[in-house]
């Protein structure tokens, strides 16, 4: 991570490595925003991340880390419509979650500059779906910008609230993850000076859209919508490149396949590389139909290009052969490569790649093959410890929705805990749902900022309609899985400032949950199974929700704290000549710290793992874990 200093001098001309991430929060401190809001997504996780440390040495400048996505959509709309520019930063899917007061922002629009970065996922290296963000743009008649790499990311920020303001409309910034964690030589721009404040100027029959002031904004969007057209159209973000036999139409990271693939294969094409892909470059789209008669299309996800082109194609009677997803050249789904462009070339043109990428594959059986590593719980974390309390409780039988956060890991053996997620919040509402047609036992599991974010909904409705369900809230005191943010339970803001935080339990009783309990997952494991068991009990006799608080700071953050203290506690150990072998250590509870001795088939815990939680100690049937005294 970039220094906090480094981000903030104001040194025009300087040349810094960044993350597209921290070149985007300097991207902020450049277009002399006044306000960012978001909550935190990987793969924008970053971008949030690095204003946090900024905030604190700016003036005239907010940043928060919204209960959710659709409230970061209000406030920072809210700030572009009082005149302050301000940006909205979210991952695909919490696009999703902003969907409603996105659309309604695109009809009354905004009188300062607004950007929305939305952060796709292909592949879904962090995401449980493949959301195609540019459909959002041309659904909700908002302009997107699409860079290829942290350079023009930083740039097209820029030319973004330069377009927002010309047009009175938010604009979209759309990267993806090989964007935002890509590094290059980012150029600093001047820092200027940001309004100390700013008027909210009442207009409430634009601003206010009711049927009546809708039917009158919708007309207007779509004028501004076409002179956006005019702005792509003769945009430098669109732009020709090369020359050759046939075209090429790419966009954001596809773009880099293309150029790495044409040099490798040495084949000479036009290519119009497309920065602003909504509303699409038409001119110049059927500037470079009408010179060619094979036109390529390369993009990850879905044919968004392909389709825009071949209805230009159509409506301009222009007869070419387009080729792309259609024809199965190249794939709909997942992250592209060199590899797979070059491929695709390869089948076009019926020769053979210059890459053997059969040798290469088999260059690679003949290394030795690297033992599976799938990603699991740290050592310490609370969460496995309340998940094997609550499959010893229930032996198993139990249905276990899920949630977002570190916890989804509990899909994997041993512990399982994990049936069935939506999305953020689900967990809560698919329970209702389960609970309801079937008369099986159901116990949720909810992380304490996804509580915030969108569990409170689901609760109101499970008591509201006395959904018989247990509900557990993993409270590991932070935001972990992507990267430790704060949230409204933390009493830790964005800005650094220490607030009282609101208390899980009484907001549960605030909603109307009759049995609240909080509990600490280390205490003792007996007595957790048997707290759980005693839920399940009263969830049976008065057929109403119950919520169980299991509340243990992250392991990673209380191994931070040792180390700032300089604390180092005496370590556990297996006890050799008391340890039978029984494994139900390693089969059960599969903590990372512990591994089967192959000399002795025994239970051992490396040392330098452990994170002294001392669940272990409690899992094993004959005592044979103990601690250094």
């Amino acid at each position: 991570m970039t220094k906090v200093d480094t981000l903030l001098e104001d040194t025009p001309g300087k040349e810094v490595l960044l993350l597209a991430n921290e070149a985007i929060a300097r991207g902020v401190l450049e277009s002399a925003v006044r306000l960012v809001a978001l909550y935190p997504g990987t793969p924008s996780s970053e971008i949030g991340n690095n204003l946090a440390r900024m905030a604190p040495h700016l003036e005239n400048f907010y940043f928060e880390f919204s209960s959710n996505e659709k409230v970061a959509m209000e406030v920072a709309g809210a700030a572009a419509i009082s005149g302050a520019r301000s940006m909205m930063v979210c991952k695909g899917p919490g696009l999703n979650v902003a969907a409603d007061p996105f659309f309604s922002l695109a009809y009354v629009g905004v009188r300062a500059g607004m950007v929305i970065v939305v952060a796709d996922d292909p592949s879904m290296w962090s995401s449980q779906n493949e959301n195609d963000s540019r459909y959002y743009a041309l659904m909700g008649n908002m302009p997107m910008l699409e860079p290829a790499d942290p350079i023009e990311a930083k740039e097209m920020l820029h030319k973004a609230y330069e377009y927002s303001e010309r047009l009175e409309l938010p604009f979209l910034l759309r990267t993806t993850t090989r964007v935002n964690h890509t590094r290059a030589p980012i150029i600093y721009d001047d820092i200027p000076a940001r309004p100390e404040t700013v008027s909210f100027e009442k207009d409430p029959f634009r601003f206010v859209p009711v049927p009546a002031v809708a039917r009158k904004r919708h007309p207007w969007l779509l004028e501004q919508i076409e002179k956006a057209r005019e702005i792509s159209n003769s945009s430098e973000l669109n732009f020709f490149e090369s020359s050759g036999d046939f075209g090429i139409i790419t966009s954001g990271v596809s773009y880099n396949y293309v150029l790495e693939a044409l040099s490798t294969m040495e084949i000479d094409a036009e290519i119009l590389k497309i920065g602003m892909s909504h509303p699409v470059p038409d001119e110049k789209i059927k500037e470079l139909l009408g010179r060619h008669e094979r036109i390529v299309i390369v993009e990850e996800l879905q044919p968004f290009l392909e389709t825009h082109a071949r209805r230009i194609a159509q409506l301009q009677e222009i007869n070419v052969t387009i080729l792309g997803k259609e024809q199965d050249y190249f794939p709909e789904v997942y992250e592209y490569t060199p590899k797979i462009v070059m491929n695709a070339f390869s089948k076009m043109m019926n020769r053979e790649s210059p890459v053997d990428w059969e040798d290469i594959e088999d260059t690679k059986k003949e290394l030795p093959e690297l033992p599976p590593r799938p990603p699991l719980l740290c050592p310490g974390c609370p969460h496995r410890a309340t998940y094997y309390a609550i499959r010893t409780a229930t032996r198993g039988k139990a249905i276990y929705p899920s949630d977002i956060g570190c916890y989804t890991l509990s899909i994997s053996p041993p512990l399982e805990t994990a049936d069935i997620l939506f999305d953020m919040g689900s967990s809560v509402t698919t329970a209702c749902g389960i609970a309801r047609v079937t008369d099986q036992d159901v116990v949720a599991s909810i992380g304490d900022s996804t509580f915030f974010a969108s569990g409170l909904p689901g609760i109101a409705n499970a008591v509201y309609n006395q959904h018989p369900i247990a509900l557990v809230v993993l409270d590991n005191r932070t935001t972990a899985m992507t990267g430790h943010q704060p949230h409204p339970g933390t009493g830790l803001t964005g800005m650094g400032e220490q607030v009282p935080g609101l208390d899980i339990e009484k907001v549960c009783e605030g909603l109307g949950v009759r049995y609240v309990k909080t509990v600490n997952p280390f205490d003792s494991m007996a007595d957790l199974v048997a707290d759980i068991r005693q839920m399940l009990d009263w969830i049976r006799e008065n057929q109403a929700p119950a919520v169980m608080i299991s509340k243990a700071p992250c392991a990673l953050l209380t191994a931070a704290e040792r180390r700032r203290k300089e604390e180092r506690p005496s370590p556990y150990y297996v006890d050799e000549e008391t340890c039978t072998g029984c494994k139900r250590c390693l089969n059960r509870l599969s903590c990372p710290a512990m591994y089967l001795d192959t000399e002795t088939g025994k239970a051992a815990i490396d040392k330098d793992l452990c994170n002294f939680c001392g669940t272990c100690v409690d899992v094993c049937p004959v005592g044979a874990i103990m601690q250094e005294e």
